[in-house]
């Protein structure tokens, strides 16, 4: 089955939803709304035309800073470069999210060998979120966890989303793009109270600076 007969069967299973078919040139990217994801995955899975039975992986990205060139140059620098963004550890109440998380599902069909991506952006309310499916796929457990932990997205109705990766008193998502490099806390032996502590870090965040810029011909 090639990538335009997968794409003709989606579409027929999927009349009914509003799909967009991304350019890739390995595997197809289907983009859904978040408020249909579960009809679909159902369908996806279900289906014996399409049968993809097994989810392999979800991730979240954050396009905060998508398609700005903060470190395009062709000269040295003697200042270095940063991300040019606001930093920030935890986003205020009313902050609205506006196309910047999207949650990305890789699927595999064991049937016909195929694999499909489904791209879901959040909501733009905080936090940013979008329904669990971890009732279609039981390995979407501890991924949506990863997810929640890294990134901060809710997935409603989740049976158990608390954090995975980081320690207990960890505060933020180190993974978005406006938590600082440095991050919050630090973790230190105390040997005043014979025991690890947290307080706030003592390094300063600095911007990465190139010391040489090459070029394409160098190399050869």
């Amino acid at each position: 089955m090639d990538k335009n007969s997968n794409i003709d069967i989606i579409n027929n299973k999927l009349t009914k939803f509003n799909l967009a078919f991304l350019n890739n040139e390995q595997n197809l990217i289907l983009q859904i709304n978040q408020a249909e994801l579960i009809n679909v995955c159902k369908i996806l899975k279900t289906d014996s035309d399409l049968d993809y039975s097994m989810l392999i992986d979800v991730c979240a990205v954050d396009y905060l800073t998508y398609g700005e060139a903060d470190w395009t140059t062709n000269d040295a620098t003697n200042s270095g470069y940063s991300r040019a963004v606001k930093q920030t550890i935890i986003p205020e109440a009313d902050e609205t999210f506006t196309n910047r998380f999207a949650v990305f599902y890789q699927l595999l069909s064991l049937s016909y060998n195929k694999r499909l991506t489904l791209k879901v952006f959040t909501t733009e309310s905080n936090p940013p979120s979008v329904p669990s499916i971890n009732k279609i796929w039981n390995s979407a457990n501890w991924f949506e966890r990863e997810a929640f932990d890294l990134m901060g997205i809710h997935f409603k109705g989740h049976p158990d989303l608390r954090r995975i990766l980081t320690d207990y008193g960890f505060i933020g998502h180190p993974f978005r793009k406006d938590f600082p490099t440095n991050g919050n806390l630090e973790v230190v032996y105390d040997e005043d109270e014979e025991r690890v502590i947290y307080q706030p870090v003592s390094i300063s965040t600095r911007p990465s600076v190139p010391k040489v810029i090459r070029d394409k011909n160098d190399r050869k």
